[in-house]
């Protein structure tokens, strides 16, 4: 990676402006890993994504030369100024602050950084598995695509579980007493990057399970992402109905102790102890986020009809529509999850 940083200036965005510069960010962050981490270079399929990544950002720059006015400004790396005149701003940092949370490029930064980060969730996940577990190297082919899937799905459900935590009940940004603002209209540049992670990740286990249907779930699991992904992606791009949204995908928070669940089965322990606290906790989690945490967002919904009478009709039937299928579902998934947890509890005794 060479010691030098190009910034265009543009005098108005296109699709390929943004392209160029979710390319810059990419080949700055893969470069970061494979200097951290020099032996993840070949296992990690890390020149792969490298080389798409630069000829996609050549390419891209081509046609922001061709459509645009670009100044060339070339500054090292280590001394180039941009918060101020006495502050002094990293790469990364110029990335970050001016262009990949910066509101035209929210978006789709944020997507494309969600799908890259499950391919190398991914792998790295593939990678560990090999070495730390025994049992990994004797599952069949579809058990290892399923064993690393669910590595994605562990870290997203970590991840967007916290964020999600966070912008509900910690953050100012959704406070009745914060701002003058209508609750249903509030955005940030972080809660949006937020949620374009988590439509990256929808996107990319959604198309896992289609192209291996039916090995990676049924037709439930389809109908769940689709509206789940169709629901982040409009309070993405729109901003409307973030705290919401938010609410819903705190519900997440269930999917490690669902993934261990599976991990504990398929190594042969679903009758040890560690297969029946799990499933007790799964019952707790379920009940608390998947079907108390709802009620509370639809009264929250009643509190504040007024605004959310203001949305879009888009965002006012996704806002109703949306969690109420997902509550149906989840009704449906915690009877059968009773009634393992039963089945377990006998079987014990």
């Amino acid at each position: 990676m060479p010691r030098f940083i190009m910034i265009v200036s543009m005098e108005r965005y296109n699709p390929w402006s943004i392209m160029y510069i979710t390319m810059c960010a990419i080949l700055l962050i893969y470069h970061s890993i494979v200097t951290a981490v020099p032996s993840l270079k070949q296992k990690l399929n890390v020149i792969w994504f490298y080389s798409v990544a630069k000829k996609l950002g050549l390419l891209a720059l081509q046609q922001v030369s061709a459509s645009v006015h670009v100044s060339w400004i070339w500054r090292k790396l280590e001394h180039y100024p941009v918060l101020g005149k006495n502050e002094i701003c990293g790469p990364a940092e110029v990335l970050v602050k001016n262009y990949i949370l910066a509101d035209p490029f929210v978006p789709y930064t944020s997507v494309l950084g969600g799908v890259l980060t499950c391919k190398l969730v991914y792998d790295l996940t593939q990678l560990i598995s090999a070495v730390y577990f025994r049992g990994y190297n004797g599952l069949t082919k579809i058990q290892r695509t399923e064993w690393n899937n669910r590595g994605i799905s562990t870290l997203h459900a970590i991840f967007i579980s916290i964020t999600s935590l966070y912008f509900v009940f910690w953050s100012d940004l959704f406070s009745d007493h914060h701002s003058a603002e209508l609750i249903t209209f509030r955005n940030s540049p972080l809660s949006t990057f937020a949620l374009g992670v988590s439509v990256g990740y929808f996107i990319s286990d959604l198309g896992m399970i289609c192209w291996l249907y039916p090995s990676l779930g049924g037709v439930e699991y389809i109908v769940h992402h689709s509206l789940s992904a169709i629901a982040v992606s409009y309070s993405m791009l729109t901003g409307e109905g973030q705290l919401y949204t938010f609410m819903v995908l705190i519900s997440e928070v269930t999917t490690p102790e669902i993934n261990m669940r599976w991990y504990l089965d398929i190594v042969g322990l679903k009758r040890s102890n560690a297969y029946l606290i799990n499933g007790i906790v799964i019952f707790f989690a379920w009940l608390v986020a998947r079907i108390l945490l709802f009620v509370y967002m639809f009264y929250h919904v009643y509190l504040h009809h007024d605004q959310v009478m203001q949305m879009h009709t888009c965002g006012f039937i996704l806002v109703y529509g949306v969690p109420s299928a997902l509550a149906t579902m989840n009704l449906m998934w915690f009877g059968k999850i009773l009634k393992g947890l039963k089945k377990t509890l006998a079987k014990k005794q």
